[in-house]
């Protein structure tokens, strides 16, 4: 049916229904694949978690989150032949960069990793790995059908809303965290798709596991004390968020001088994660069954316990993840951030007993959100995940506060969020709209002027003037006339006095008029970069050269009503 729509030739206002509801149509079958492909992910956790704990009472059971890590680590490297990683950036470069182009095997590469390294007690998430597949799923239903490259990108977001609503059976955190971390693009043309695949992905949930909320709670009766507390705690959350992100980061570097292949290092990460679990069996896994302790006030470990257990999950995380494990950091953070809430509380009222807080269940789930606030930089997709997981809709006034505090001091302190920190230190994240973007999505090939006439550099100046006649360019190329190797260029601007002087029509030759010294293009130059030549140098055109050998000006003229059509393009509602 879809490909019958897309074939089917129509009036404009018609071809643009067509459009929305090819998106439409296949946004429900990405959010049925990808809430499918996370239900198997769950799934299978739950039966190797089961498997392995029956072993954790042996002497070597500390060593079972290392042979986990290392079997995902050749897995991912040696089969599947794909790089350890936490699967949304890969996911954010290929929308930024590509398209939405994504290898139909990282459908199923990162949940089959992310299972071996959860599943034997790594510390780390099913949440990104998911979102790979979710998204993976649908830049190959895009590419089945043969969509073209924006309505591909909005079938990855349906596939990433489709898996990230599945998983946490919550449609709008689906649908908020795609348009605000992936796509970056609140724009009508993906949100109509992307939540019909988040309420198809939930729907596939629903169907296998019944409607119910990831962690249940008692009600809560929100005061101003609890909100005006919430300060201080997004700005603990904040604190912790960037100690997270920096120790993952640096967990990398270290990893990286270790002379071992990538599964010895990731063995290595998680024996680490295995010995710390036998202190603070907390840490090991994804950790929910804490999280669920916590919201109820079941938690039965004291202040410094719960204090010392953020560190703790922090450093048995960034062993698992900075060592070559598969996984995520959504749980992770989750798990940091309801210690840090509960320790917040107990905290405060230890030397402030007198202060009316609600509960340390509340500031468990608000220290949730300021941990995924901060470390994602993304308020909105942190509150509407956490409403939504727990049902807590009465701390929305609490939620908001500690998630834009945290956001903003994490922002200051790293003013890229932990997914997109390494794309953008490489020049690699280009959001819809930016000069970045619109300039990458250009080509070349669609720049090239060839009408330049090429002229010899031992040509005089009244046959040089016989070709100006002919040209309309005031740039002319010029070349061996044996070899056609690119010399130099007559600039008609720099040269003019001469053209009016007869008496010099014979006695001057091209070769000393011309400019030898001249700034050219390679192909593989990136557009921005070329533009900002221009600028600095004052240009308004330059010479494309391959091989020593001309091929056509790229004139900043053209390139900017190419850049103005391109981003007529990009921000228009229409697919």
């Amino acid at each position: 049916m879809l490909k019958r729509l897309c074939k089917r030739p129509s009036a404009l206002p018609r071809i643009q229904l067509d459009d929305r509801l090819i998106l439409m149509l296949a946004g429900v079958m990405v959010g049925i694949a990808s809430g499918l492909a996370a239900l198997v992910l769950n799934r299978s956790l739950e039966a190797m978690l089961e498997f392995v704990h029956s072993l954790r009472g042996h002497s070597w059971a500390f060593m079972l989150p290392g042979a986990g890590a290392a079997a995902s680590a050749i897995f991912l490297d040696y089969i599947m032949k794909e790089g350890a990683g936490h699967g949304v950036p890969e996911v954010i470069y290929s929308v930024s960069r590509y398209g939405g182009l994504l290898r139909l095997r990282s459908s199923i590469s990162r949940l089959i990793s992310s299972c071996l390294t959860i599943g034997s007690g790594g510390s780390a998430g099913p949440e990104a790995p998911v979102v790979m597949s979710g998204a993976a799923i649908g830049s190959n239903i895009a590419k089945l059908f043969k969509l073209n490259d924006r309505q591909r990108v909005t079938l990855v977001g349906c596939g990433a809303a489709g898996a990230i609503a599945s998983i946490f059976n919550a449609p709008i955190a689906g649908l908020v965290f795609v348009l605000e971390v992936v796509l970056g693009e609140w724009s009508t043309v993906n949100i109509v798709p992307v939540a019909i695949a988040a309420v198809a992905g939930t729907e596939v949930s629903r169907f296998f596991n019944g409607n119910q909320i990831a962690f249940s709670h008692v009600s809560f009766n929100i005061g101003v004390a609890d909100t005006v507390a919430a300060v201080g705690l997004g700005l603990a959350t904040a604190i912790f968020s960037i100690l997270l992100t920096r120790a993952l980061r640096s967990m990398h570097h270290v990893s990286a001088k270790v002379k071992f292949p990538v599964w010895g290092r990731a063995a290595i990460g998680g024996c680490l994660v295995g010995l710390l679990g036998l202190l603070f069996p907390d840490v090991q896994g994804e950790g929910y069954h804490a999280i669920r302790e916590m919201i109820v006030g079941d938690y039965s470990g004291a202040f410094q316990v719960a204090a010392i257990a953020i560190f703790a999950k922090i450093l048995a995380t960034s062993f698992t993840l900075g060592w070559g494990g598969s996984g995520g950091i959504f749980a992770p953070s989750l798990v940091v951030g309801s210690f840090t809430g509960l320790a917040f509380y107990r905290g405060v009222t230890f030397l402030w007993p007198s202060i009316p807080l609600v509960g340390e269940g509340c500031f468990a789930l608000l220290g949730m959100a300021g941990l995924i606030s901060g470390i994602l930089q993304a308020p909105l997709t942190a509150i509407f995940l956490i409403v939504q997981i727990t049902g807590g809709y009465e701390v929305i006034l609490p939620l908001i506060v500690v998630s834009v505090v945290s956001t903003t001091i994490s922002h200051y302190f790293e003013p890229a969020s932990f997914y997109m920190k390494d794309l953008v230190d490489r020049g690699q994240l280009l959001r819809p709209g930016t000069d970045a973007r619109v300039l990458n999505d250009l080509s070349l090939g669609e720049l090239i002027e060839k009408d330049c006439l090429a002229v010899t550099p031992h040509m005089t100046l009244r046959e040089f003037v016989m070709v100006v006649k002919r040209s309309a360019r005031n740039h002319f190329p010029v070349e061996d006339p044996e070899t056609r190797a690119f010399l130099g260029m007559v600039d008609l601007n720099k040269v003019r006095p001469y053209l009016f002087d007869t008496i010099m029509y014979d006695a001057v030759v091209v070769e000393q008029i011309m400019d030898r010294d001249v700034l050219s293009i390679a192909y593989g130059d990136e557009l921005s970069h070329i533009l900002n030549i221009m600028d600095a140098k004052g240009l308004f055109s330059m010479p494309l050269v391959v091989n020593r050998r001309f091929v056509g000006m790229i004139s900043k003229a053209t390139l900017l009503d190419k850049y103005r059509k391109e981003l007529m393009v990009q921000t228009t509602d229409n697919p």
